[in-house]
């Protein structure tokens, strides 16, 4: 059995990109595609006429399956709820057949360790793979009884339900840093603010600084080596910006460990309080300047050296309790888009940062050194609530996923 023999329909979808109008039906593109469950933070939007042109071979409806056929290929996300969803560049429309399959089921099945192999071991692309129409249709498919296989997708979406839970507590308090900072440092509500003088507009104390003031230390990244080669011989992960959405929510496993050489990696090995930031790729719909702090948690959860990308630059202020006040602000500034202002846009839309402008040019509210430390309390505490619940998430991904070749495989009885 195949699994073209299980789906009502399996359709690519059209392979002309369509434009993020900021409003209407999201398109999902492969980024969009989680292992099981769609991610819609930040999807683009399209209108009713875009919806209707992309949708013309099918109309996307509850337990269809979309697969991304690139970047990350092989991923596949069942719809849920309702959603009108308009299929983007490089995704597939699969339709299970209910009489035959459970849809839940034949999500976790793909991902499997099996399924995924007769994916991507035939993938094509010589930088990036992709799987064809015909591979997908042709997978062979080893099924259970339907009772057998629901059983199976609600254990594993059990997993799911906790993990989907803690990323909305992550973002919920990530959200309430973002304001934190917001009304103490943009509206100067800050504790003790009412019996501050305030001095040329600003509060008694404090003073405004180029970014490169507040910085102690910066470097670029590096990529290193997949294998040893000559001097690269020493380990380190890698984190790049595409790593950045996932440390929030505990996603580790993607990290690429690979090999530099002594004085390469010596000179950016990552600490905790450091800061990476995006200098380079982006799109023609977004920009870069994304940041990600790196904590002793993420560390030693990590157990080897790190170090960022090539397209990355590692921040290390000069005053380490500055640190969590610095990527708030950077992340402020990104979202209230004045970051643009140092994007250098090329022919190909990839983005190349005037950084040197950018700590030359963007100054910083620095606040006093008791303000700092009231601060440091507050966002702190949210931060170690964020760290609990991302490690939790990663004991239940690791369970789920160690879980999940088992059930499929029949090796646990229900």
């Amino acid at each position: 059995m195949i699994l073209n023999d299980i789906c009502e329909l399996i359709v690519d979808c059209s392979h002309s990109t369509a434009q993020d109008e900021g409003a209407g039906y999201p398109l999902i593109r492969t980024p969009n595609i989680g292992k099981g469950r769609l991610n819609l933070d930040g999807v683009h939007r399209v209108s009713k006429e875009v919806y209707d042109k992309r949708n013309a071979r099918a109309v996307p409806q509850d337990d269809d399956l979309i697969l991304a056929r690139e970047a990350p290929a092989g991923n596949v996300a069942i719809i849920k709820n309702g959603e009108k969803v308009c299929l983007g560049q490089r995704t597939v429309l699969i339709r299970p057949d209910k009489k035959k399959v459970d849809p839940d089921f034949l999500a976790y099945y793909i991902l499997a360790p099996q399924q995924q192999y007769e994916l991507l071991g035939t993938a094509n692309g010589a930088t990036v793979a992709h799987v064809n129409i015909p591979v997908i249709k042709a997978l062979p498919v080893e099924l259970p009884s339907l009772d057998v296989q629901i059983k199976v997708a609600n254990i594993l979406k059990a997993y799911d339900d906790l993990i989907e839970n803690n990323i909305l507590q992550i973002k919920l308090l990530d959200e309430a840093e973002q304001r934190l900072y917001k009304e103490w440092f943009v509206e100067l509500n800050f504790k003790g603010h009412e019996t501050c003088n305030i001095i040329a507009g600003i509060p008694e104390g404090w003073e405004y600084l180029p970014l490169q003031d507040v910085i102690g230390y910066e470097i670029g990244g590096g990529w290193g080596e997949e294998t040893i080669k000559g001097k690269n011989e020493y380990e380190a992960y890698v984190i790049r910006g595409t790593d950045f959405d996932g440390l929030e929510n505990g996603e580790i496993q993607g990290i690429p460990l690979r090999y530099h050489t002594e004085s390469n990696l010596s000179a950016r090995i990552l600490h905790p309080g450091d800061i990476v930031f995006e200098v380079s790729g982006g799109s023609r719909d977004e920009g870069v300047a994304r940041t990600v702090l790196i904590t002793k948690e993420l560390l030693d959860r990590l157990k080897k050296p790190v170090m960022c990308a090539s397209f990355c630059k590692l921040v290390r202020p000069e005053k380490q309790e500055s640190s969590q006040y610095l990527f708030d602000h950077l992340r402020y500034l990104r979202a209230s888009k004045i970051t643009e202002e140092f994007d250098k846009r090329s022919a190909s839309s990839i983005v190349n940062y005037r950084w040197k402008d950018f700590l030359s040019q963007q100054y910083i509210l620095m606040p006093s050194d008791d303000v700092l430390q009231e601060y440091n309390t507050l966002a702190t505490k949210i931060s170690e609530k964020k760290a609990v619940l991302s490690l939790q998430m990663e004991t239940l991904k690791n369970a789920r996923d160690s879980l999940l070749p088992m059930l499929m495989s029949g090796e646990i009885e229900l």
